[in-house]
């Protein structure tokens, strides 16, 4: 396939033509899981069919990593999205480090 006329598009038009493509590959995948699920059910095995709607495995609980020093009870993995309180904060100049849940127990240690 040639794809040189990509480049000629604008962005408005390769999105359009990326919706098509989804939309299109969506109803084709469907047509096909129903042809091959009928095919399945004229030869017998159909409820063996192996399903993929399998459940996540559990993962552990993430303990929190960094805290909130204006309000303690708020905390973070570290992991997804930063947090409300601590995007103000890291734009005003202050390092991640800084709220590390055990970075005040150390400073309180080389004070003392």
């Amino acid at each position: 396939m040639n794809t040189e006329h990509f480049n000629s598009l604008s962005l408005d038009e390769l999105w359009r033509l990326h919706q098509q493509v989804a939309a299109t590959l969506n109803q084709k995948i469907l047509m096909q899981k129903a042809r091959l699920e009928e095919r399945l059910r004229k030869i017998g095995l159909a409820e063996k069919a192996v399903r993929f709607d399998r459940k996540r495995r559990p993962y552990p609980p993430v303990r929190p990593k960094y805290s909130n020093p204006k309000n303690p009870a708020e905390t973070w993995s570290g992991r997804g999205r930063l947090p409300r309180w601590l995007r103000p904060q890291l734009r005003g100049g202050r390092k991640l480090d800084d709220f590390l849940i055990d970075h005040a127990s150390v400073q309180k240690r080389q004070t003392n």
